[in-house]
């Protein structure tokens, strides 16, 4: 076991100073009934846990998407903590190899339900949230969740800034902006995409971005920044 903790600390990058509360973390109250004189299990760190993913979260889809409203920041958050991606991570992180389990709940298969490995990884953040505070508990979470965020604010029911922009000049011009790919370039896996959005009274404004969409958008977030400067 004591390997093994090592090598969750190496994959979280976290070096506990009480490495107990990670080994309490990785105990179900399967193994804390059975095990004599093993008294701890994650019950109470994943309630902890729970807590702090939630404001960890939060925090940093606030600060990623500053444009979203509220509702949309919900649903994203609750995506991003549901059991389902919750378990994904433990296993990418081999928690499910790491439980303590009793040896009932070994032979019905608990290393492979969902709830118990989410449970579990929340469980690691509460431990790290006590034995680190707040930041280093952050820190971990914004880890663990590296790669499965969505890219710009285009979150379910967001209006991104082409939307937008086609309904401010629309509005206030009667017309729709034109958007025209003036140049790409660069190796195929680190292309630069240079875009000119025209809106209906004449004025253009030029862009750059690693696709198409991303470099159309960049655009349209300049030109709805100098129509809001009027």
């Amino acid at each position: 076991m004591c390997d093994d903790l090592i090598s969750i600390q190496q994959r979280i990058q976290y070096n506990f100073q009480q490495v107990k509360l990670l080994r309490a973390a990785l105990t179900h109250s399967s193994w804390a009934n059975e095990a004599e004189g093993e008294r701890e299990d994650n019950e109470r760190l994943e309630f902890l846990g729970d807590a702090v993913l939630d404001l960890a979260v939060s925090d940093e889809a606030y600060r990623r998407f500053p444009e979203a409203p509220e509702g949309n920041l919900t649903r994203l958050r609750s995506g991003l903590v549901k059991e389902k991606s919750l378990a994904a991570m433990a296993r990418e992180l081999g928690l499910d190899e790491l439980l303590r389990l009793g040896r009932g709940e070994e032979a019905q298969g608990g290393r492979d339900r969902s709830s118990l490995l989410a449970d579990a990884l929340e469980a690691v953040f509460g431990a790290v949230f006590l034995d680190g505070g707040y930041r280093a508990a952050a820190g971990v979470i914004g880890r663990v969740l590296t790669g499965r965020w969505p890219e710009g604010v285009e979150l379910p029911g967001a209006k991104d800034p082409k939307s937008r922009l086609q309904e401010r000049t629309q509005k206030r011009f009667g017309g729709r902006p034109v958007y025209v790919l003036l140049s790409s370039f660069g190796p195929e896996h680190e292309k630069v995409f240079d875009v000119r959005v025209t809106l209906p009274d004449g004025r253009t404004v030029d862009a750059s971005g690693t696709s198409l969409k991303k470099a159309e958008q960049a655009a349209a977030a300049l030109a709805l920044g100098c129509l809001e400067d009027e």
